[in-house]
């Protein structure tokens, strides 16, 4: 059983839900990175979502932007992200980690052996925003070779069939974009979210987490009540932005503003 399988199931049998927080590797620099996933699972995270530096994120908001425009003027490379996650896994054998970004640096290393080293790593999935499912074969073949998910998003605008296509190709969990547009934008709409929520899972078993417009911990609340999981993206990495060079009052600011979305997660 895979980490990520084994976390949702935990949680279902305890009424709970995951709490995913999202933070960019090599933001504010890349020796802070390990602290800050520290610091998450310390706050409640359940499972941690990883971004990979890039140049050109394109399905990312400013804030999101500005933060992989930090991390790579460190040179902050995929290289260096399973570096850390390999680091992180010295203490921590149960929390899963999944890498969210772009193809371009899997290509580049290539992807049997992106899909050997993230294994070795601790890697648990991968989410690559660029890649449709039509063209994700031959890298999830690789990826399974070494138990690896692939977590492909969902959007409003999703048709029934490629909700289909979707369902069939991925795994681990489904990661729904409550928002049209980037990362960032503004509130949702806890109703329509809902049933869309409900629609997606008439037709897979897999869980779906919900992420994009979860600004605060009453929206995660209210969306908890619906969704396996709850996905803090832009909304933290924002705060990390505020801290700047801060490092200590950072580390510390992120474990009691995680507490507070865990709480109000757990009340739900």
């Amino acid at each position: 059983m895979t980490r990520i399988k084994e976390c949702f199931e935990n949680l279902h049998s305890k009424g709970g839900k995951a709490l995913v927080p999202f933070i960019t590797v090599g933001d504010p620099d890349p020796e802070t990175t390990l602290p800050l996933m520290q610091a998450l699972v310390k706050g409640g995270a359940d499972i941690i979502e990883l971004g990979v530096p890039f140049s050109d994120p394109m399905a990312d908001g400013p804030v999101i932007q500005r933060s992989s425009e930090r991390a790579l003027k460190h040179a902050t490379s995929l290289n260096d992200v399973l570096h850390i996650v390999a680091e992180f896994r010295k203490e921590n054998q149960t929390t899963p980690v999944i890498l969210m970004g772009y193809l371009n640096p899997i290509e580049v290393m290539g992807y049997a052996e992106f899909a050997k080293r993230a294994g070795e790593a601790g890697v648990d999935g991968v989410l690559i925003v660029d890649l449709p499912p039509e063209e994700s074969d031959e890298l999830q073949s690789e990826l399974k070779r070494h138990d690896l998910n692939q977590v492909f998003l969902l959007s409003p605008t999703t048709s029934d069939e490629r909700l289909a296509l979707i369902c069939s190709k991925a795994s681990g969990f489904l990661y729904y974009v409550s928002l049209k547009g980037v990362t960032g934008s503004n509130r949702l709409n806890v109703d329509e979210v809902s049933a869309k929520i409900a629609h997606i899972r008439s037709k897979t078993g897999l869980p779906v987490g919900v992420g994009f417009g979860i600004k605060d911990a009453a929206t995660a609340k209210a969306v908890a009540g619906f969704s396996d999981a709850i996905i803090i993206g832009s909304a933290l990495v924002d705060r990390i932005a505020h801290f700047g060079e801060h490092k200590d009052k950072l580390i510390q600011d992120t474990t009691a503003y995680l507490t507070e979305f865990r709480t109000a997660i757990d009340a739900a």
